[in-house]
């Protein structure tokens, strides 16, 4: 809601700008989503590991009782 209230008053002070703003956001959207995905990705494969590491402390600790 803060960023089209923004917008709009982006809208009222420079519309040129504004207007460029609104075409230009889904571009750099759909340039940034592979970069997205690969630090979606990157961040899976270190909860992996973490997990891969921490499995010999969960494997000993046991049940409480």
């Amino acid at each position: 809601m803060a960023a089209f209230l923004l917008w709009l008053l982006l809208l009222v002070f420079c519309w040129p700008l504004a207007l460029l703003a609104l075409v230009l956001y889904p571009i750099v959207w759909l340039l940034l989503l592979p970069l997205r995905l690969v630090g979606i990705t990157v961040n899976a494969v270190f909860a992996f590991l973490g997990g891969l590491l921490m499995l010999p402390a969960r494997v000993l600790r046991g049940r409480p009782a």
